[in-house]
């Protein structure tokens, strides 16, 4: 087993230089699985000029394998640090994906929390493969808007290998792809307490609340990730 991208895990944000244009990702136990079979995902992750370790699995497995302490570092971390940066610099910060509704609620708490931020948004068409035309406008759109920070927000893998592939043509200097921190942000989803942040149980509220859409990550990712890393201990390439 290899932790993809091992040696660009950051798990303290103010070490970031968030000067030069590079990409922020983040990696859970999930995303790794899927990324084992999915080629293009995996490659979209160790292009990340960051990789966030966003999940008690992906500490567990560095402790394990490598012999290092990383702490856990969310995206709605990520996102909160960068918005502070922002606000400090009067930066620009842009976000695409979601609908339109939940980018109404950012926007408006945006200009509440951090009024030093110009800031701007797009809901794209809601569809499993955007066509041409649709990403000519994504990137029209984020390009005349020349965004100091451009959040991606349409789930992972989708979220991933869209900035992979889209990149190089957008104007930004740091782009992070954020998922689920649209939600919470925005309020549409309430993230679990800090108790359960804490205690390494996040994920317990949220699979009750969303059983359907979450089950596969719990009771199919994280066994298999658990596995990934005993095979490497007992020496087992997988």
């Amino acid at each position: 087993m290899i932790i993809m991208g091992y040696e660009i895990f950051v798990d303290k944000l103010d070490t970031i230089d968030i000067s030069d244009k590079q990409v922020i990702n983040t990696i859970n136990p999930h995303s790794y699985i899927t990324a084992k079979s999915d080629i293009y995902f995996q490659e979209a992750l160790n292009s990340s000029d960051i990789l966030i370790p966003d999940g008690s699995g992906m500490v567990l497995a560095t402790k394990v394998i490598y012999k290092k302490k990383l702490k856990k570092v969310a995206g709605a971390d990520l996102h909160r640090f960068l918005l502070s940066k922002m606000e400090q610099e009067g930066g620009r910060v842009f976000y695409m994906g979601s609908s339109q509704g939940t980018l109404d609620k950012i926007q408006k708490r945006i200009k509440k929390e951090y009024p030093n931020i110009i800031v701007d948004s797009y809901s794209p068409p809601f569809k499993a493969e955007f066509s041409i035309s649709d990403n000519q406008l994504i990137i029209k759109k984020i390009n005349k808007f020349k965004p100091n920070v451009l959040f991606i927000g349409m789930t992972a893998p989708k979220q991933e290998k869209w900035l992979y592939e889209h990149k190089d043509v957008l104007d930004f200097t740091i782009a992070s792809s954020i998922g689920a921190v649209f939600d919470f942000y925005a309020g549409t989803i309430i993230r679990p307490s800090q108790f359960w942040i804490d205690m390494h149980l996040e994920w317990l509220p949220r699979l009750l609340k969303e059983p359907r859409r979450l089950w596969k990550r719990n009771f199919v990712s994280t066994p298999l990730f658990l596995l990934d890393i005993l095979f490497y201990k007992i020496g087992i390439k997988k």
